[in-house]
């Protein structure tokens, strides 16, 4: 048991690293070349930190387990909303930025309400995962319109991550940007395997390993990030970190499994996991527009997000 522990633990730390390291050079190697801080931003970045749970879905379901990567998209969503925005607003209350509330709240809710939808059936299938990618694609043009208007600027998110971006020289980014990925690749695969490996012995289904141990430790990035962003007093940008990943968990990392190997879903997947995605989303979409006399997820608006993913995973312990 403690071999493939320790692999899971390695294989989270090198994951992060890794595409930390493929991201920048990517983004340095981009603007080498002379592209728009804009089209890196709305596409380089957004894209690149969700890299991880891409690359961890795209192995799971080459393995024949794309339950796993199934359990890490929705997964994550849950730990993202519950965990990540649940523990950040006990540091500090957690301001809805006007971009967040306006345009990408209701992308969040739109992509929950289709992929719930395609689920419904109980079987993630090709035509769902294009459909996905379709979903996918159409955000990021209308991104990319809405930043050509004038005096548009680049969400606060995504420029706190450009901003944090090194200056390299052409070859050291494609140097970095080979290393990163092929790290990024090796680690993603020692993961999956990790992973399979203690679901089998401990006797559950990769879905539950994906929705929790996998889940917890792809989403790690997103919570050091809002707590490093609300301690630096931009706690406005911790939710967008949140939002904008969930977005890509549900149309780039759930459409993965449904293209390389579609798969029946079990009814626990789509009421108890799904049930429980739309919920806390809904949950947010609430603290956004209806409960408060200005939007913003208070101490105790965290407290109860942080409880309803601790008590889910309590649940899915028991049932385990």
């Amino acid at each position: 048991m403690w071999v493939p522990l320790l692999l899971l633990i390695f294989g989270f730390i090198a994951l992060v690293w890794s595409a930390d390291r493929f991201l920048s050079g990517a983004a340095a190697c981009a603007t080498n070349l002379g592209v728009s801080k804009m089209l890196i931003g709305l596409t380089v970045v957004s894209i690149g930190t969700s890299a991880p749970e891409i690359l961890v879905a795209l192995f799971a379901a080459i393995d024949g387990n794309p339950l796993l990567a199934v359990g890490n998209a929705i997964g994550s969503n849950i730990a993202n909303i519950g965990l990540v925005l649940g523990i950040t607003a006990l540091v500090a209350p957690l301001p809805f930025s006007r971009q967040v509330r306006k345009a990408q709240l209701p992308w969040l809710l739109g992509a929950t309400f289709l992929a719930l939808g395609l689920l419904f059936d109980r079987h993630l299938s090709l035509l769902d995962g294009l459909i996905l990618l379709a979903g996918l694609s159409f955000i990021l043009y209308k991104l990319v319109q809405t930043q050509k208007e004038p005096n548009q600027e680049i969400s606060a998110s995504i420029q706190e991550e450009l901003d944090e971006l090194p200056d390299m020289t052409t070859p050291q980014a494609v140097s970095w940007l080979i290393i990163g990925l092929l790290i990024l690749l090796t680690s993603a695969q020692v993961l999956v395997y990790a992973a399979t490996t203690i679901a089998v012995m401990l006797g559950v289904s990769e879905m539950i390993i994906g929705l929790t141990i996998v889940a917890i430790g792809t989403s790690l990035p997103e919570l050091a990030a809002t707590i490093g962003s609300a301690i630096k007093g931009h706690p406005d940008i911790a939710i967008g970190n949140v939002v904008g990943s969930n977005i890509l968990n549900i149309l780039a990392v759930l459409s993965v499994p449904a293209i390389v190997d579609p798969t029946a879903i079990e009814s626990s997947a789509l009421w108890r996991d799904g049930g429980m995605m739309l919920a806390l989303t809904l949950m947010l979409a609430l603290f956004a527009y209806g409960i408060n006399s200005r939007p913003v997820i208070t101490r105790f608006e965290g407290a109860v997000m942080l409880m309803a993913w601790v008590g889910y995973n309590l649940l899915l312990i028991q049932q385990a």
